[in-house]
Order: structure tokens, then sequence, then C-alpha cells
């Protein structure tokens, strides 16, 4: 019976595992995602990041390196579409893992990070 409910566990895991649909996309497409207006856009760099580099307009910040950040992202609607950004692409790449670890339904990573936004002449806001 414990073999049937362990089968069974791993099964129901893997298809939510497989159902996560992860794009890691250049920050031209990301662009274009963040001015469709449908996606929860989540800045995943620390308070003195964004003050230092700025950031993208309309986002919210969660800072990936906070101790419990996996409760922080348990939280959010497993539903929504999230295009989440870091500063290279090194923690959105991890934080897309980790959702697709707990069952989200669309992550879009922008590969190359914030670094890459601002390379290719994007609007940045500032914080006063």
């Amino acid at each position: 019976m414990k073999k049937i409910i362990t089968l069974l566990a791993l099964f129901i895991s893997a298809i939510s595992f497989a159902q996560t649909k992860i794009e890691n996309v250049d920050a031209t497409t990301f662009k274009k995602l963040i001015d469709e207006k449908k996606s929860v856009l989540i800045d995943l760099r620390t308070s003195d990041e964004l003050k230092m580099k700025g950031y993208i307009k309309g986002y919210t910040q969660i800072d990936y390196f906070q101790n419990n950040i996996e409760a922080v992202i348990t939280k959010l609607d497993k539903k929504k579409t999230y295009l989440i950004y870091c500063a290279g692409g090194g923690r959105s790449g991890e934080c897309a893992e980790l959702m697709q670890k707990l069952g989200f339904t669309h992550v879009v990573n922008l590969e190359k990070g914030f670094d890459d936004w601002k390379k290719k002449g994007f609007e940045i806001e500032k914080k006063n």
C-alpha cells in the first residue's frame, strides 16, 4: 500500500512539474510581453540594486536573496503568467526552476537579465 501511495504522489508531482511552461527570452521579447499587460512583472533584485541601477516600470519586487523566498513565492497565484528578471539572469533562472517545482503554470525569464534590458536601450525608471 505504501508503494502505491508513493507512486501516486510521484505521478502527481511529475504531472504538475511537466505542466509548467518556462520560457527563456531576450529583452525584445520580454518588452513585448510587458506591453501586452497580461502578466505580473517581478524584479528579483535587492533594494540596493534597484536604487543604483533602476528598474522596469510596473515591477513588483521580491528580493530573491531573502531567507523565506520559497514561502514568498508559494503565496503567489500559480495560474498567472509571471515575467521575472534579475541583474544577469542567474537568480531569475533559479527562481523559474523553483516556480516550476512549486507548480506554476507559466513563467517567462529575461534570460540575460536587466543588464541586457539596459544594453538594448529600453526605458528604465529610477528611484529618487
